[in-house]
């Protein structure tokens, strides 16, 4: 098995985000928005370029933890260039993780020779780990506001919506490690006759057997359950994602702060997992819709103005998007020529 990129619904998902991007900017006013750019301190900007690269970094170290669990060793350095080729593929597909990981795994599998079925097992692991710090620092953000200031009524939605996720996804996760071989029968009754199907079109692909394809699918589960009961990887892993959700907080707060203005912290913690929904459109990145949510959070909770929210939320994202998309579209390249 391999990862592709369809590259016209990857146009298609661009289209979009422009679209969506160039309507929010006419909205909140482009002109205003580039006078708040204009103002921005460039030391200040140099400060979120090195955040952003701790975010980039702990990233990577939880996807080096969890393949070490999974027997596979890798260095520092090499870890967060792939892990940046997989940030890179949930940032040019719609619908983010759900979008890249099929491909992300394909690079993973290239780059560090573990089998496909074991780098889609990785990536899943270190996307999902990713929920557990973002959802608890949401929640806790949004009670700490919640005693200080009134949400808006949009917010308000928002809040039930983290609130909602914050208990049915562990609760799913419970369920599904609960009744995994269950999960895992079904998942396989499902994928078969479709792999099965793309193996017998595809030129120079030997179609799979069933029990080839079955085989693959309990391979899967088990590198997965590899990763959940490893209590010290996952805690460290875990700790990486954390303190990467931290640093996009802070990239976000330093944004702001290289426009010369100043948030309170929990403000930051709450916009960056909300604006993390964004990934549930089908946008590459989530690039626009992310940009929307955060100016409605720095709207609603601060007293920013919408074309200041608006450049810091740009600021943030030239740092926190195109840094990976630079980096990690490299290194995908080199791996796909190799």
């Amino acid at each position: 098995m391999n990862g592709g990129v369809d590259t016209r619904t990857v146009g298609i998902g661009f289209v979009g985000a422009v679209v969506v991007t160039g309507l929010l900017l006419w909205v909140v006013g482009v002109g205003a928005v580039l006078d708040a750019l204009a103002r921005a301190d460039p030391s200040r900007l140099l400060v979120v370029g090195v955040v952003a690269t701790v975010w980039l970094t702990a990233w990577g170290l939880s996807l080096r933890t969890v393949l070490g669990v999974l027997g596979q060793d890798i260095g520092v350095l090499r870890a967060v260039a792939v892990y940046s080729s997989a940030v890179f593929a949930n940032n040019v597909t719609p619908f983010g993780q759900a979008g890249g990981e099929p491909f992300s795994a394909y690079l993973i599998s290239s780059e560090t020779e573990v089998e496909y079925e074991t780098g889609f097992a990785a990536i899943s692991s270190v996307d999902a780990l990713h929920f557990v710090p973002s959802l608890t620092l949401g929640v806790l953000g949004l009670a700490y506001l919640g005693t200080s200031v009134t949400l808006g009524r949009q917010l308000t939605l928002v809040a039930g919506v983290v609130a909602a996720l914050a208990v049915g996804i562990p609760l799913l996760g419970y369920y599904v490690y609960r009744n995994r071989e269950r999960v895992e029968h079904a998942v396989g009754r499902v994928l078969t006759p479709v792999v099965r199907r793309v193996g017998s079109v595809v030129p120079g692909v030997e179609p799979l057997t069933e029990a080839e394809i079955e085989s693959r699918i309990e391979a899967f589960f088990l590198d997965i359950d590899r990763v959940a009961t490893d209590r010290r990887g996952l805690a460290l892993a875990l700790g990486y994602s954390a303190l990467g959700w931290l640093a996009l907080a802070a990239s976000l707060w330093c944004s702001l702060w290289a426009l010369g203005y100043a948030i309170p912290v929990a403000v930051a913690i709450v916009a960056i997992p909300v604006g993390d929904l964004a990934a549930a459109m089908p946008l590459p990145g989530g690039l626009g819709g992310l940009e929307a949510l955060l100016v409605l959070v720095l709207v609603t909770l601060t007293s920013v103005s919408a074309p200041v929210a608006m450049a810091a939320a740009l600021v943030h994202r030239v740092a926190t998007y195109f840094l990976p998309m630079v980096l990690g579209g490299g290194v995908a390249a080199v791996i796909a020529t190799d």
